[in-house]
């Protein structure tokens, strides 16, 4: 892989950032009852009072856990892929180090190099863009 970060760095910024989503989502969960009302924790947001393109992620993975599927892609599509990533990634790094192999390191080599397609960066910038309207057309 031609990327410069390693199988350990990027299995430790995985863990790190999942460990991170559930303090802060379980932080949210038990004492945030009335999440859809939300804390403004979005710095672009709060200098700019416009919400950035991952405004309503966290509400959208809160409803997610709650089994609202409608619900959380209306607050944000995004909260999707956080869920995956924060389900699957840890389970897929333990099963690596238990078997010494570094599958999802490859499989991430294999996204990223997808990701650089020029047609399908276009194609990303413009989902993102129009997720991004619709947070501002919406209000969050």
């Amino acid at each position: 892989m031609s990327s410069t970060l390693s199988s350990r760095k990027l299995y430790t910024i995985l863990l790190i950032a999942c460990a991170t989503g559930y303090f802060w989502i379980f932080y949210n969960y038990a004492y945030n009852p009335g999440y859809q009302e939300g804390v403004n924790t979005c710095i672009i947001k709060q200098v700019t009072s416009i919400p950035c393109p991952s405004c309503g992620t966290t509400r959208a993975v809160l409803t997610l856990f709650n089994l609202q599927l409608l619900e959380s892609l209306y607050w944000n599509p995004i909260g999707l892929i956080i869920v995956g990533i924060m389900v699957f990634a840890p389970i897929w790094i333990a099963i690596d180090l238990i078997l010494k192999k570094d599958s999802l390191y490859l499989f991430y080599g294999k996204i990223e190099r997808f990701f650089r397609i020029r047609w399908v960066a276009i194609i990303s910038i413009i989902l993102i863009l129009a997720n991004w309207i619709w947070n501002i057309q919406k209000g969050l």
